[in-house]
C-alpha cells in the first residue's frame, strides 16, 4: 500500500517508517499538518497515519479539513493521550482509529493492513484535466489541445503535482520534496531548471500560459483568468 505518515518526532517517524518499508509498505513522511493536508488531499494514499499533536496544523485539525475536501482515505491517529474523550473527539473528527503511545509495531502495522483491506470509499481519479492540458496517470501519457507532449519521468512527475494542486500554490520546498525525494535544500536550481523545461513544452508551443510562478514562493497551475 501506499501510506501517508504525517509525525514530526524523528524517532518515531524513523522508526514507523523503517518497519512500514520493510513490510513491503510505500511511506511517504511529512513533519507538519500543512504539508499533510495538501498530501492528503492530493494523492492517492491507501492509510492516513497522523500524530495528534503536529506542528502547524494539529493532527484533529487535518483530518476533519481532508474529511471537508471529500476525501474518504482512512485514517490512524497515533497519540499520546488516552482517555475516553479524547478517543471520541478523534473518531467524531474524522478518524477510522487510534493507537496510543508507545505502541508495538506489530499492532500498527496489523491496524493499517486491517484498514486497507476495506472497500475504497472513492474511486481514485486516473486521468487529470486543467483546461486543455489532459494528463493519463495509468498510460502515462500528456495531451494538450489534441497534441501529444513528451516528457521525461521527472517532468511527468513534477506536471502532475502541479495538475493535483490545481490553482494553489506549490512552494519549491513541496516540489523538492515530492518530486525528488529530498528533505533538504540541495542549493541548486534543479527545480527551476525544470520548471523552464516543462514550459517550453506544456506552454510555449500553445500560447496560453498554464505554469505561473508566485515570486519568492513557488508555483501554480491554472487555467488562464477571465478578463
Amino acid at each position: 500500500m501506499r501510506l501517508l505518515l504525517v509525525e514530526d518526532d524523528h524517532r518515531t517517524a524513523d522508526y514507523i517508517v523503517r518497519g512500514l518499508t520493510e513490510a513491503g509498505h510505500v511511506c511517504d513522511l511529512l513533519r507538519n499538518g500543512h504539508d499533510g493536508l495538501f498530501a492528503a488531499t492530493s494523492g492517492g494514499y491507501d492509510v492516513i497515519v497522523a500524530d495528534r499533536m503536529i506542528p502547524g496544523l494539529d493532527g484533529l485539525s487535518m483530518v476533519k479539513a481532508v474529511r471537508a475536501a471529500g476525501v474518504r482515505t482512512p485514517a490512524i491517529f497515533l497519540t499520546s493521550v488516552g482517555g475516553i474523550d479524547d478517543r471520541v473527539e478523534g473518531l467524531e473528527a474524522g478518524g477510522d482509529d487510534y493507537l496510543v503511545k508507545p505502541f508495538a509495531f506489530s499492532e500498527l502495522l496489523a491496524r493499517i493492513n486491517a484498514l486497507g483491506r476495506r472497500p475504497a470509499a472513492q474511486e481514485q481519479k486516473t486521468v487529470l484535466r486543467v483546461a486543455d492540458l489532459e494528463m493519463d496517470l495509468i498510460m502515462r501519457r500528456v495531451v494538450r489541445q489534441g497534441h501529444p507532449i513528451d516528457l521525461q519521468p521527472r517532468e511527468f512527475s513534477l506536471l502532475e503535482v502541479l495538475m493535483r494542486g490545481e490553482g494553489r500554490v506549490i512552494t519549491r520546498t513541496m516540489l523538492l520534496e515530492r518530486v525528488w525525494d529530498f528533505h533538504f535544500d540541495p542549493k541548486t536550481s534543479v527545480v527551476e531548471t525544470h520548471i523552464s523545461r516543462l514550459r517550453t513544452k506544456v506552454d510555449k508551443p500553445f500560447g496560453t500560459q498554464l505554469i505561473h510562478t508566485i515570486r519568492n514562493t513557488g508555483y501554480s497551475l491554472h487555467a488562464p483568468l477571465s478578463q
